[in-house]
This record gives C-alpha cells, structure tokens and sequence, in this order.
C-alpha cells in the first residue's frame, strides 16, 4: 500500500512479509548507528514470520523514488495506564537524507496510524548519548517517561500530530 504525502518527492509503503530481509537490512544500519550491531540478531525469516502473523508491521519511506527510511512497530498495550499503543522498535533515516522532512512524515503517519487504529500511546526507546533524535522527539511534543529515555505521545501530542497529515 503506497501513502501519498504532502511532499510530492517522499511517499511511504507499508511492509509486505516478503520485504524482510529489507528490513533486516535497516536493523543492521541503525544496530551500526548504535553501536549495537552484535544485538540486531533478527533474520528475514523471523521477520518475514512476524509480518506474516501480524506481530509486527513495518512503513519504508521514499525519496525521489529510493528507498531512504523505515520504521518497524507493533502494537501493544499498556497495564500501567490501561491503554493500547504503538511501539516503535527500529526506526531510521539514511544519514544523507536527514533534514529533508521524511523523519517528520514518517512520525506523522505513525501518529495517524495510531489514532485510525483506536491507540492512545505511541512509544520507543532512544539512546541517551543521541541528542538529535531526543530533539526531534521533543519537537513532536514527547516526553521522557524515564532514566531509560522511554518516549511517549499523550493522546493530545499523538492526535495533534496524526492531523498533521490530513
């Protein structure tokens, strides 16, 4: 499924089970970016069997027709606040693309995936020495909920930013 955006050069596309070894590709740029590359142990089978089984989902982001970004999230639920959401498990924008809006898109369209699917949450983890990213989620009206840097969308800040594609 391709998703239009305001941007006519960046457009998204919901992950098939057979784009798996894609996404193991992203995992292991952002396990590099992270200095974790040993932890990203996933392979395109068991990622292709978690899409197949809908335990996981994944959105690619293009530009100019290449594909630049990603992100891989699932849904789950939360017995702290009683509520569902999203968890963002891997999300990464080619360095080259950085600052060209699709980090914000894909974000957006998370947020707007959230709320069509009934979610009040959206959450993930952010890496503590990576100011960049903290500033971005910042942006997006997230809080730190935390000392493990947990970030989470109120339903207010998730909403707000799912209108954003409208």
């Amino acid at each position: 499924m391709n998703i239009s955006t305001k941007n006519s050069k960046i457009h998204l596309r919901m992950a098939k089970p057979e784009d798996a070894e894609l996404i193991v590709n992203f995992m292991k740029k952002l396990g590099k970016f992270q200095n974790m590359e040993e932890s990203i142990i996933a392979t395109p089978q068991r990622i292709k069997k978690l899409l197949s089984e809908k335990l996981g989902e994944a959105v690619f982001g293009y530009y100019e027709n290449n594909i630049v970004s990603f992100a891989y999230f699932y849904k789950k639920s939360s017995a702290f606040t009683g509520r569902s959401g999203i968890y963002i498990d891997g999300f990464l924008v080619d360095d080259s693309m950085r600052g060209k809006g699709l980090g914000t898109i894909i974000f957006q369209f998370l947020c707007k995936y959230s709320v069509d699917n009934g979610c009040e949450l959206l959450e993930w983890g952010c890496l503590d020495w990576n100011k960049q990213a903290i500033e971005f989620y910042k942006k997006q009206g997230a809080y730190c909920i935390d000392t493990m840097r947990i970030y989470r969308l109120s339903p207010e800040s998730l909403l707000k930013n799912a209108r954003l594609l409208e």
